[in-house]
């Protein structure tokens, strides 16, 4: 890793960058607020390395996202680089940034909150509206439309949602 003034710059740009890069599956997210790009480096011959740890092995998504950083890293000028995938990272929804998690809620889903390793089954149950605040839910169904959602009712709005999963 070649970490000179210039370099450094370059990652943080970069890292901006790809703050514009779409979460495929939720586009008010960015992969960077998923917490989906895990490291970036500039190695001696000046070669950029974006690492992307996906939300779960077989996410159909991952090439849609390699795809999005490789053309952000093309508008920036960038000739050589390669994305990795990042299996030694375990993505976890606490890899998701306070950002990300008032993005998730304005769309509509209930964030999932922080835990302490394994999130236990009344860390999924319990959740909060993102329609109305309260805490009055219920949790209908602990899979969702993808894998990383469950389904609850609040009961003082009436509204259902889905909920990005503690994971």
């Amino acid at each position: 890793m070649n970490m000179t003034p210039e370099n450094i710059e370059k990652i943080k740009e970069i890292w901006q960058a790809l703050k514009e890069v779409e979460d495929p599956e939720i586009p008010v997210i960015s992969i960077v607020d998923m917490g989906i790009v895990t490291d970036i480096t500039i190695d001696e011959n000046g070669d950029v390395k974006v690492e992307m740890t996906p939300t779960f092995t077989g996410c159909p998504a991952i090439e849609v996202m390699r795809k999005g950083i490789e053309k952000k890293l093309s508008e920036l000028g960038v000739e050589r680089y390669r994305v990795e995938l990042n299996y030694k990272t375990t993505w976890t929804s606490n890899r998701i940034s306070e950002e990300g998690r008032e993005k998730l809620e304005k769309f509509g889903l209930g964030r999932p909150e922080s835990h302490e390793g394994e999130p236990r089954m009344e860390d999924i149950a319990n959740a909060r509206c993102p329609h109305c605040g309260s805490e009055n839910t219920e949790l209908k169904s602990v899979f969702g439309s993808t894998l990383c959602r469950s389904i609850h009712v609040c009961h003082d709005c009436r509204q259902s949602f889905e909920r990005f999963k503690p994971v």
